[in-house]
């Protein structure tokens, strides 16, 4: 991947609704070399897929909840049994498996207190979890999507 690829790659991944020939004109190519350049990203896995962001608070999600699950199950069935549980959740957006204290952890939207009680309800219905704690967000600083591109060789 050279500074080219980079720079193809900065421009969509903050707008990937523009042009090839706006995408060509900007990183110095014709649009063939450019569409050739961004099949072989997409090819290569690098582009995983082109997705339209929604501006959660418009759609009347204005809670986001960050929820540290605790398990004393460790085991591969438990844990696909959970992952299957959590990806049915719609109001998820983000999960992981952590390293440290915490288990899992959960990035939930939801319109308020009383829509996250509801995923609660449902979270806990979930066997074998040892601890459930949520903290909500006050004011989002910083959110991105842009995957920082300094580290690309």
């Amino acid at each position: 991947m050279n500074r080219i690829d980079r720079r193809i790659l900065s421009l969509l991944q903050r707008n990937a609704a523009l042009s090839l020939a706006e995408i060509a004109e900007q990183v110095g190519l014709s649009s063939s070399p450019c569409w050739r350049r961004i099949q072989n990203l997409e090819a290569a896995g690098v582009i995983s897929r082109r997705v339209t962001l929604l501006d959660r608070r418009q759609l009347n999600l204005r809670t986001v909840v960050f929820v540290r699950i605790k398990t004393d199950d460790h085991s591969q069935a438990w844990l696909d049994r959970f992952a299957a549980a959590i990806s049915a959740i719609d109001e998820v957006v983000e999960f992981y498996r952590m390293g440290g204290d915490t288990d899992y952890l959960l990035k939930i939207v939801v319109p308020d207190i009383d829509g996250y009680d509801q995923v609660y309800k449902r979270l806990i219905q979930v066997p074998g979890l040892a601890d459930v704690s949520a903290s909500f967000a006050m004011e989002e600083i910083k959110h991105t999507t842009a995957l920082p591109l300094a580290y690309v060789d």
